[in-house]
């Protein structure tokens, strides 16, 4: 008899335990209502050049990389509207028929003429870049998944340059060219929805000053970068 009574009231704590237990309430989940987006980026695009002095043209394949850190600050109650600034580097190569020869300090600029062959003929630049701009977007503190539209500016300062030059007879390199515009200006645009986004850069400052000539007129080379942009927090 003791048995069977301490047999029920165990079984009854059980059940009783569990009931409590199916009948809690779910956990919290905190919203982060000061929340930031799109903290870091990495881009990468395909180069095709403008302003091109005559008989300049673009061949092979020219390409990009952008990448770097910007700060998120909303200014709008909603955190849908916010400015952001920050800095980053950006990398490109484009490959063209304009010539360069070095003779003593100074460069001289020509055109690959037509037929002739050659295995490379490239400019190199790698640049450090403070963006700003201007941000338009659909989030909440809920979802990362949201559309996008960044409008804005990037100064850039060349780091590093090269020419590079080879043929069946020729390998050289051309190295910090005093031609260069060493402060570049551009305006560009990002644009999509979650993970894809496109991406649009023109720069406003040709590559090169108005040392740079191929006669009497100015070599010059403004470029336009299209590719893929990609954001993390």
């Amino acid at each position: 008899m003791k048995f069977s009574f301490f047999l029920f009231f165990t079984i009854s704590v059980i059940f009783s335990q569990e009931k409590d237990i199916v009948n809690l309430p779910a956990p919290m989940i905190a919203v982060d209502s000061l929340y930031r987006e799109d903290q870091f980026y990495f881009g990468l695009t395909y180069n095709s050049l403008f302003n091109k002095a005559p008989g300049v043209s673009q061949n092979k394949f020219s390409s990009g990389v952008v990448m770097g850190f910007l700060r998120d600050m909303p200014i709008n109650k909603s955190r849908t509207v916010a400015i952001a600034t920050g800095f980053g580097f950006s990398y490109n190569k484009s490959s063209q028929n304009l010539y360069l020869t070095k003779t003593n300090q100074d460069i001289e600029y020509s055109v690959i003429p037509p037929g002739k062959d050659y295995n490379k003929n490239k400019l190199d630049q790698l640049y450090f870049d403070v963006p700003i701009e201007f941000r338009w977007r659909t989030s909440t503190p809920e979802s990362h998944k949201f559309w996008r539209i960044y409008p804005g500016f990037k100064f850039s300062y060349v780091l590093w340059d090269r020419y590079t030059y080879v043929d069946s007879e020729s390998n050289f390199r051309i190295a910090n060219n005093k031609d260069l515009n060493a402060f570049q200006m551009g305006a560009y645009l990002a644009c999509g929805y979650n993970t894809w986004n496109f991406y649009a850069y023109y720069g406003l400052t040709p590559f090169f000053n108005s040392d740079a000539k191929i006669g009497n007129t100015n070599v010059g080379l403004n470029t336009l970068n299209l590719g893929l942009m990609f954001y993390i927090l």
